[in-house]
């Protein structure tokens, strides 16, 4: 399953993109000044909305292009990926990092960076495997 360290791996691949620490001290990743992925430990209210369902291991958020894709993706993997109250109306969707493939990460990062990277780096991406 994926870590820490996959992610950075699979984020620095990606044209424009900085790595950089929350002044929480939680890594994140930007393409331009626009974040993509971060690390995002869960707060007391989502723990307290979540209840037994709330993961215990490390938390991915990746922005998604609109709300509609975040419940697909919710409704497709609930296993790996859910939302909270917090990012109600937001297009980003968390992710359990240890319940996620290389194959995953590698679509939900690359993703997430072509949701927010401008046009001229969209031709840079890598070719998909």
């Amino acid at each position: 399953m994926a870590t820490w360290d996959d992610v950075a791996a699979v984020c620095a691949a990606l044209p424009g993109t900085a790595a950089s620490t929350s002044r929480e001290g939680f890594r994140q990743w930007r393409v331009g000044d626009k974040l993509y992925a971060w690390e995002r430990p869960l707060r007391k209210a989502d723990l307290a909305e979540l209840g037994d369902a709330a993961p215990t291991g490390p938390v991915l958020a990746v922005r998604v292009p609109d709300e509609g894709a975040k419940f697909a993706l919710v409704a497709e993997e609930p296993d790996v990926c859910f939302t909270t109250a917090h990012f109600r109306g937001y297009p980003a969707v968390l992710c359990r990092l240890d319940r996620l493939g290389t194959e995953a990460l590698e679509e939900l990062v690359g993703e997430a960076w072509a949701c927010r990277a401008p046009r001229r780096l969209l031709a840079e991406r890598p070719a998909e495997r």
